[in-house]
């Protein structure tokens, strides 16, 4: 019989609707990060940095970009006969088919998969996260504290704490209560949304709830173990870690990797961070080019001036173009004299000659102010914007556009949204 000490569960369902046109085609774990990653790569190295050799990826939104990018697991050495990555697409079954409908819901529907590893331990992550973290250090504070549920937590300020789920814990780190988005916090410890569930605890909660709607750890499984008297222990996280939900939190996270002493640190060698990279030529950049502070990807030409931003491989910035502040992801064409501010730009896409994005006055946008905000301007997967057209900010273009698209031909105001949907404007 197959005997794992420990197995990981890894949720990488979510659509992540808060990156808004990032996420129109791809899972939120899909989304490109720092040039050459994607974010699901950082809880896949976790695991084989942490020796854990099993692991289980749960999908569910838009799942192709992520099930292609992980294949059978070779970038993280997770390409093994017994245990190694498997992706958990939810599935039919004789009776129904059910898709996922909370995180421990996604988690239920997959005790078959549990079962056959009959692990000691149960490591529950999320797919979208950016954080180094040893888990062989929890499964040790774990076992030491005899505990059948342990909670990663991580401090944040008091002035931020009542955006998260927090527990509150007495000197030992024994979780006494939680609490929700408190008005007023009484602990500053907030959930990471990651758990090492001793394997029996976890099964009999996961029966017993089985009949839960949108059964979720943190709102469901976590209080009904606490209240069935399950010692439950958190353990405190001191790292960097950050939630790239939004596109605010996502593009402030980039820009953090080009400080001149990152507090994410890429290069480490002994804790890298592996991905999957095509086979591509080396990056050109011009003699009369100007790179400064920035990352840039491989099999990208440079001909014009970058500054403090991230840009992918196989990009072309032509002759005359001003980047600064700005994420480019991989395959992306800008063309000459183009001048971009605080523009992130989805993979694919093709800005005219002589465009500038990122300008004019500041206004909220109009539809979506809580996702397109901050000064940002961005641009879904394949958008193409034609030569010369001035672009706002809080403004999102997506789709093939044309200058009919644009008032007088030319100009998106601050706040507005452009989003083409089967060539049809919506």
């Amino acid at each position: 019989m197959i005997r794992k000490e420990m197995i990981a569960m890894l949720l990488a369902g979510g659509q992540g609707s808060r990156l808004g046109v990032l996420t129109s085609d791809m899972a939120k774990p899909a989304v490109s990060y720092g040039g050459k990653y994607r974010i699901i790569d950082f809880p896949l190295s976790n695991c084989i940095n942490s020796g854990i050799d099993t692991v289980g990826v749960l999908t569910q939104y838009q799942p192709l970009r992520l099930n292609t990018h992980i294949g059978i697991g070779i970038p993280w050495d997770l390409d093994r006969n017994i245990g190694g990555v498997s992706i958990l697409p939810p599935y039919e079954k004789s009776d129904n088919a059910e898709w996922y409908t909370g995180t421990a819901n996604a988690i239920y529907q997959n005790l078959k998969y549990m079962e056959y590893y009959n692990p000691e331990y149960v490591l529950i992550l999320g797919g979208d996260h950016i954080y180094k973290m040893d888990y062989e250090i929890l499964l040790e504070f774990h076992k030491s504290n005899n505990a059948d549920i342990t909670i990663a937590t991580y401090p944040v300020s008091w002035e931020e704490a009542s955006r998260f789920g927090l527990v509150i814990t007495d000197e030992s780190k024994k979780v006494l209560e939680f609490e929700e988005k408190p008005a007023k916090p009484r602990s500053n410890l907030a959930s990471m949304g990651i758990y090492i569930f001793s394997w029996k605890i976890l099964k009999e909660a996961l029966v017993k709830l089985s009949s839960q709607p949108g059964c979720d750890f943190g709102k469901h499984v976590i209080p009904y173990c606490h209240e069935n008297g399950a010692n439950i222990y958190a353990f405190e996280y001191n790292g960097y870690w950050k939630d790239v939900g939004t596109l605010t939190s996502y593009w402030e996270s980039n820009m953090e990797l080009i400080d001149l002493v990152p507090d994410f640190n890429l290069y480490e060698e002994f804790w890298k961070i592996y991905t999957k990279s095509d086979v591509i030529p080396p990056q050109y950049i011009a003699g009369n080019a100007t790179v400064s502070r920035s990352i840039v990807g491989e099999g990208t030409e440079i001909y014009g001036e970058v500054y403090n931003s991230v840009i992918g491989s196989g990009v072309v910035i032509e002759e005359g173009c001003v980047v600064a502040d700005s994420i480019i992801m991989k395959g992306t064409q800008i063309g000459r004299g183009s001048k971009l501010y605080k523009t992130i730009i989805a993979e694919n896409c093709v800005i005219g000659n002589n465009c500038e994005l990122g300008v004019g006055e500041q206004k909220e946008n109009k539809e979506h102010p809580n996702i397109y905000c901050n000064g940002l301007v961005t641009l879904g997967e394949g958008t193409v914007i034609p030569d010369g057209v001035k672009v706002g900010k809080n403004t999102v273009i997506s789709g093939v556009t044309t200058p009919s698209d644009y008032e007088g031909g030319n100009w998106l105001e601050s706040g507005e949204s452009l989003i083409r949907v089967d060539e049809r404007l919506a």
